[in-house]
């Protein structure tokens, strides 16, 4: 959810301000642009230097800036225009009396006030000056703001007190960052189930029948979900893809049969299912046991059909909305037509692989959505996360409707 965000990050003097290198670093790995403000007495605790080199962008730390033996003005209404979130850590009981009361003395105030984006503040201070009455006046007017407050933690204080006024973990400000941009999300609240990649269906320890499929579409849909506010379960088949995200829960198979098993686990409690796996339609009857030796010039394997998932669904579907996808290569739209009424289906997916850039092993895909009223869209050849993008649009769309 942080990919593509522009972050100014204001630090100002405690010693916690040793955390925000760390707090940098995880920015940029969430795919942040950040920009550091830096107060001149947090500069005696963490170096502009550090901070310049972790954010790959300079570090502001007053209104006029020295270049190349030249005196400029540094904006703070261009950098508080600039950002999209704005995170104050750690904030004194000093600043934050300032932000309160709209007093400006430094770059930093001065942006805050010019600030058009959220802005989230992070308390670090010692016990008595964290629970004094001044400092909880200053946090509920920041609150009645709008700012929004990571509260601070509990535990070893600089001054060898126990108690509340720590800084929360560099981790624990982005997850509560996270949680809280969420909030609101077309998808918030919304349990998502995918199924992505393909089956092996074993011949025998060695040997399995399989498909060319990546699983890379049902991993865009599944993180497009996660960042649109859902909590997402993906059914992930054989696959060379990797997805971490604190938000999409990875069920790792191999057969249609332990796809089938895990999906009818998680299906009474979701509210949106997109099958994406190409599911194998046949697995061989009994898979042997050791090697099979190449003894005759032919070999004959007795197949059997798998449990149909998607129809399986369809069948037992209350709430759900159920999104199907069929890739076919003749009769592509009344097949397709013909599989969403036949499976109870809210929505399918239509690929054709006669159309260059779709179906298995690429990273495009050029699809046309097809929902139960019959209404159809084509779109043309995109990334598969743009086609993702374009998936979630056509299904939040009907959920609104």
């Amino acid at each position: 959810m942080l990919d593509g965000k522009k972050v100014l990050l204001g630090i100002t003097g405690g010693i916690a301000a040793y955390k925000t290198a760390f707090l940098v670093r995880l920015l940029i790995k969430a795919g942040a642009e950040v920009k550091v403000i830096l107060t001149e007495s947090a500069a005696s605790f963490v170096t502009p230097l550090t901070l310049a080199t972790l954010s790959k962008n300079p570090v502001h730390l007053d209104f006029v800036k020295e270049e190349e033996g030249t005196l400029d003005w540094d904006n703070h209404v261009e950098l508080g225009l600039w950002a999209d979130l704005m995170l104050i850590a750690p904030a004194t009981a000093n600043t934050l009396s300032k932000m309160a009361n709209g007093v400006c003395d430094n770059l930093l105030l001065a942006t805050y006030l010019s600030a058009k984006c959220p802005v989230y503040f992070a308390p670090a201070m010692d016990l008595d000056m964290y629970k004094h009455p001044s400092t909880k006046a200053s946090i509920e007017k920041l609150q009645s703001f709008g700012n929004v407050m990571i509260p601070a933690a509990s535990g070893e204080l600089a001054s060898g007190l126990e108690g509340e006024g720590r800084m929360e973990e560099p981790e624990g400000i982005i997850d509560l960052v996270l949680e809280h941009m969420r909030k609101g999300l077309p998808l918030d609240g919304k349990k998502v189930l995918i199924t992505a990649g393909p089956t092996h269906e074993a011949i025998d320890p060695v040997r399995y029948i399989g498909n060319h499929s990546t699983g890379l579409m049902g991993v865009e849909l599944a993180r497009k979900a996660a960042v649109l506010g859902a909590e997402v379960t993906l059914v992930l088949g054989p696959s060379a893809l990797a997805i971490a995200d604190a938000y999409i829960k990875v069920l790792k198979v191999t057969s249609a049969d332990e796809m089938f098993d895990a999906v009818m686990g998680e299906y009474k409690e979701a509210d949106i299912v997109i099958a994406a796996a190409a599911v194998a339609d046949y697995k061989p009857k009994t898979a042997a046991q050791e090697k099979i030796k190449k003894k005759s010039e032919h070999l004959t394997l007795e197949l059997v059909k798998n449990q149909d998932i998607l129809q399986t669904l369809g069948k037992s579907k209350k709430n759900q909305f159920l999104l199907g996808f069929a890739l076919e290569t003749e009769n592509e739209l009344s097949n397709a037509l013909s599989k969403l009424k036949k499976k109870n289906l809210d929505a399918i997916v239509l690929n054709s692989l006669k159309d260059e850039g779709a179906g298995f092993g690429g990273k495009t895909n050029k699809i046309t959505f097809i929902d139960k009223n019959s209404s159809i869209k084509s779109f043309d050849v995109k990334t598969k996360a743009d086609v993702a993008v374009d998936i979630w649009n056509e299904i939040i769309d009907r959920l609104h409707a």
